[in-house]
């Protein structure tokens, strides 16, 4: 997988750098009280639960910071479906060092692996159609380039990572403005001062809006949100394969097939980041 242009090593290094000092502060006195500091150990990663894994490669990043003497034996990597009894890797070395890594890396992992497999399950339920399945901003404060990450090894798209790198005018974004026309006009006044080149997403509520979107045009994108399929069946119509289209608003694994089965290019699910249920994973030590 083509790492995205977030996922640089600086970004990936501060997150962990952020993580262990919440973590660990002036040092992990567990371990540094009841293990001696030469004591050698191992452990493994147990997987039990059935899904998609993900956050290996970000495991082996935080044990290289806590320690770079820690030994990974990567048996299964990111993307990999998994299932109960299943052991995504071995790290071995200093037992303070493991000890130290393993909260951090088993909540990373934990939620990336849940975020993955609600993805791929997501994407299961549109396969046969041309929809597109994409994350939204519905994400945890400072944890967003990890759920993203485990967005994208689930099998989704990332939509805009945040506020910078892409306009999407909402419906607040539109009844600030006074309407869907001036909304967009405002925007590219905008641009045009500026000098930024950003794609810009209109989002639109009912079939009188996707018709003022269409007219106005200047966007790259009409968002339908909350809408019936049938009432994006008629949007559809409307936009006669102008513009991209995507659906958004409170659609789960019950509703997406039919919004599928609409047409649409793209589906935008908040639950993907904010409604997962973590997979349980373990770190054991053994002989």
């Amino acid at each position: 997988m083509e790492k995205p242009s977030y996922l640089t090593e600086e970004a990936i290094n501060q997150f962990i750098q952020t993580a262990l000092h919440e973590d660990v502060g002036d040092g992990d006195h567990s371990s540094l009280a009841a293990i001696p500091e030469s004591a050698q150990n191992q452990a493994r990663l147990l997987v039990k639960d059935n899904g998609i894994l993900a956050g290996v490669e970000l495991a082996q990043k935080i044990c290289s910071v806590v320690d770079p003497a820690l030994k990974l034996t990567i048996l299964l990597t990111d993307g990999t479906p998994v299932k109960y009894g299943d052991v995504a890797f071995t790290v071995a070395g200093k037992a303070q060092s493991i000890l130290t890594a393993e909260r951090l890396l088993l909540n990373c992992m934990q939620r990336m692996s849940g975020i993955a497999t609600y993805t791929n399950h997501l994407n299961e339920l549109i396969a046969g159609t041309k929809a597109r399945l994409l994350d939204t901003r519905k994400t945890t404060p400072n944890f967003r380039m990890m759920e993203k990450w485990a967005v994208l090894i689930g099998g989704g798209i990332n939509h805009r990572y945040g506020l910078f790198d892409m306009i999407i005018l909402k419906d607040n974004h539109v009844d600030y403005a006074g309407g869907i026309r001036q909304a967009i006009g405002a925007t590219h006044d905008y641009l045009n001062r500026t000098g930024k080149s950003l794609r810009i997403v209109i989002e639109t509520r009912n079939l009188d809006e996707v018709k003022q979107a269409v007219e106005t045009g200047g966007i790259d994108r009409i968002m339908l949100d909350n809408m019936s399929p049938d009432l994006m069946r008629q949007a559809l119509e409307l936009i006669n394969g102008r513009y991209i289209t995507e659906a958004s608003g409170g659609i789960n694994e019950e509703t997406i097939a039919a919004v599928a089965a609409t047409g649409v290019d793209y589906i935008s699910v908040g639950a993907l980041t904010h409604s997962i249920k973590s997979l349980d994973l373990s770190l054991k030590a053994f002989k």
